[in-house]
């Protein structure tokens, strides 16, 4: 078929005639507005089915960005324990290098090994070291951790395995109830109301949601800056610990 220049070959697809939306309700003698019509306030009940699952996806994916955040907080927590009890070891190990260097300085020297020896008092035996204080975040991170883990209910509730979406109504099958009052600037439509306030509830949930992984990842930045500092402490009493040893061994090898 020949069509003008003028012709735009996309203007059939538009034309009201050919437009036969399937009469989805069983309703018959209808006609082609009324199908329409029909048709397109089927469409928005989709719409809002979509929109609706959508926005559980996305709190549901909050909740769980929460709990990896809560996981990674407390791996990082027994990280900087760990760090705080290296660290009391080292200062251990360092007095008892000292008591070590005292004894060698003394068996070097022949009036200090006599008067070790005739005046000297016995050494008091040393009482064990003290277990170091339980670790303790910094007041951001825990205060975080605090909030964040009064959610592991709404975690569980927010499954996708586990959570049942209580939509009944939504999509194809829902009618216009032209009885229904607007209330709170939601529209007449039962249905349609009762999406958009679900979806006002999930965005307020959302809004909290990404709050708390706000503070959680400031919190986690700090931690991480101050165990960045610990571990550079650590690093230098660790390159001191080793020279105060091999100084030691030197030592212990010109004394045979």
């Amino acid at each position: 078929m020949a069509y003008p220049k003028s012709h735009n070959p996309f203007a059939d697809d538009d034309d009201d005639e050919s437009f036969q939306p399937a009469d989805t309700d069983g309703v018959g003698g209808l006609s082609d507005a009324e199908r329409r019509q029909r048709y397109l306030q089927q469409e928005v009940m989709r719409t809002a089915q979509s929109a609706v699952d959508s926005s559980y996806r996305s709190v549901g994916l909050i909740y769980e960005s929460e709990k990896m955040g809560v996981e990674t907080a407390e791996e990082l927590m027994r990280q900087g324990d760990v760090l705080k009890r290296t660290d009391k070891m080292l200062d251990n190990m360092d007095e008892d290098l000292k008591t070590s260097q005292k004894h060698i300085n003394s068996i070097k020297s022949v009036w200090g090994g006599l008067v070790s020896y005739f005046k000297g008092k016995p050494e008091q035996p040393k009482p064990p070291p003290e277990e170091p204080k339980p670790y303790r975040a910094n007041e951001r991170l825990e205060n975080a951790l605090s909030t964040s883990r009064g959610q592991e209910d709404k975690y569980q509730a927010s499954h996708p395995n586990l959570r049942k979406l209580q939509t009944e109504g939504f999509g194809a099958m829902a009618t216009v109830d032209g009885s229904s009052a607007a209330q709170n600037g939601y529209p007449q439509n039962k249905y349609l109301r009762q999406a958009h306030q679900t979806l006002d509830n999930n965005l307020d949930e959302m809004a909290d949601g990404l709050s708390r992984l706000k503070n959680l990842g400031l919190g986690l930045q700090s931690e991480i800056d101050s165990q960045d500092d610990s571990i550079n402490s650590l690093l230098n009493k660790v390159d001191k610990m080793d020279s105060k040893i091999s100084n030691t061994n030197q030592q212990m090898k010109r004394l045979k």
